[in-house]
């Protein structure tokens, strides 16, 4: 993106994770919203965020804490991401763009119920195709009021400000965009498989060797 150095995580903003007795704790375990986590890009310190020369502001939410690989999941990371909003009255356009790790811990965890669209990526693998499947499927039961799992919650006031957050989540739908494509059979092949699924996608990315030389070197494309 052109940044010469990553901005500071917003896990260490807010106080660290819980496992290594900072303040953010997991959704999963505890429900409850992330306490300050609507910002104000003219009062948070630059240390925790950078903007590209076209104007993208970046913030990140952690990586694997220093206290090494036994400290704890990275949960606390997924509550930063659900929780997290930024003053639109800053933002030309307000758009904010949230990345997330390949898989669906993060969905599993309520992330996606503060989302107005979630973007699928689909990459030419038979495992992508299932998950764009299973997530379609995810963001239609959350629409349709399903409640998140609760039975391993044994506070009352957590049960209800989970399902709450459901039941308040606004996620409209869910969009997709084909990524890696080498060639048209595999787009064709795709297509034809997500069709039965109802699935469509917003767009296509073709492969581009500049951009997976580029990402493995950390430079621009």
């Amino acid at each position: 993106m052109g940044i010469d150095s990553s901005p500071e995580s917003l896990i260490d903003y807010f106080g660290g994770m819980v496992f290594r007795g900072g303040a953010v704790t997991c959704p999963v375990d505890d429900p409850t919203p992330l306490e300050g986590a609507v910002l104000s890009l003219k009062r948070l310190d630059g240390r925790y965020w950078a903007k590209t020369r076209s104007g993208i502001v970046l913030l990140v939410a952690g990586k694997i804490g220093r206290q090494g690989p036994g400290e704890g999941c990275d949960g606390p990371l997924s509550k930063i991401a659900r929780d997290i909003k930024i003053d639109i009255t800053e933002v030309r356009p307000p758009v904010i763009l949230e990345d997330f790790k390949a898989g669906f811990e993060d969905s599993a965890r309520g992330v996606i119920t503060d989302l107005d669209w979630a973007v699928v990526i689909v990459d030419p693998t038979s495992a992508s195709i299932q998950m764009a499947i299973n997530m379609k499927k995810i963001v239609e039961q959350i629409k349709a009021g399903e409640r998140p799992a609760t039975a391993h919650l044994s506070s009352s006031d957590l049960i209800e400000t989970a399902h709450r957050l459901y039941a308040e989540a606004h996620i409209k739908g869910t969009l997709f965009v084909f990524n890696k494509i080498a060639d048209q059979e595999s787009e064709t092949y795709l297509r034809e498989e997500l069709a039965k699924e109802g699935i469509k996608p917003l767009g296509v990315i073709r492969e581009d060797k500049s951009i997976s030389a580029a990402w493995l070197k950390g430079k621009t494309p």
